[in-house]
């Protein structure tokens, strides 16, 4: 309690404590919502500033992380406003693109040879598709479902950082559920032998040649469940999966950011995957 009294006091060096104490949870959660390192970059910088300076207000309503949440959802809402919401397909585009652009699976080769997190994991890359169907759904159902089911908030914070009543956000959650969970039963050959999508096998056939594809399914919780369970629940195991994941820190952060660019340069989320 001291640390926070010096901080609402105005002492930045416990300001910077504090903040340093969920910092990479809040940028892994930018990161999540934004799809971009180099917006998360500044607007993580942007929420520290904009909280520092407006420290003397934090009532302690709630904790002094839901506070900052709060401050950087809004700019982040305010970033994303400004962009179309995803469609359910933009991985598959961002395939199309990959597959027709020599410079461009060259590059994720040099990624994967070089880069220090260039390592390809099927799990990793089910957190990556987590984030993309998830930017189909509009921003405020996107939050919830992120801060509820990855980052465990409760509902009552998720009502503070947001401005809504508990009762909305409860419906947020769970329509969001309800979208994402009729995406991966329709899209996710892991989960369901109808699904359209089989990238994460087809990418680690591509990077890990001499892996046996099935063995490599076979680790997955989600996979062994998925002839046992029902959507709803595949679903859960699949949000387990993903927060465990940073997808800014793992062994495949490089090489899943890049794969991020180029979807987004696919869908014209991003004008040229070089620049």
């Amino acid at each position: 309690m001291e640390m926070l009294d010096r901080a609402i006091a105005g002492d930045i060096n416990a300001f910077q404590t504090l903040f340093a104490e969920f910092q990479t949870q809040l940028k892994s959660y930018l990161y999540r919502l934004l799809t971009d390192r180099n917006d998360v970059d500044d607007l993580a910088h942007d929420t520290f500033v904009r909280a520092f300076s407006g420290i003397s207000t934090f009532n302690r309503e709630s904790s002094l992380k839901t506070w900052v949440f709060k401050i950087a959802t809004n700019l982040a809402y305010d970033h994303l406003r400004k962009k179309k919401r995803w469609s359910a397909d933009a991985q598959d585009r961002g395939a199309d693109l990959a597959l027709g652009s020599d410079e461009v699976r060259k590059a994720f080769w040099v990624v994967h040879d070089n880069a220090r997190a260039g390592a390809y994991e099927m799990r990793e890359h089910i957190d990556f598709c987590f984030t993309c169907i998830s930017k189909t759904l509009p921003i405020e159902n996107q939050v919830s479902l992120i801060l509820k089911d990855i980052y465990d908030y409760p509902i009552k914070d998720i009502a503070l950082i947001l401005d809504k009543t508990e009762g909305v956000v409860k419906h947020l959650v769970g329509d969001a559920r309800g979208v994402m969970t009729d995406i991966f039963d329709h899209r996710c050959a892991l989960v369901n032998k109808n699904g359209v999508c089989d990238q994460c096998s087809h990418i680690n056939a591509v990077f890990n040649p001499k892996q046996d594809q099935q063995e490599e399914r076979m680790k997955l919780e989600l996979v062994k469940a998925s002839k046992k369970y029902n959507r709803e629940e595949l679903f859960a195991l699949r949000t387990l999966l993903v927060k465990a994941i940073d997808p800014l820190n793992s062994s495949g952060t490089d090489l899943q950011d890049e794969i991020m660019k180029c979807t987004r340069t696919a869908i014209g989320d991003k004008k040229d995957f070089f620049e």
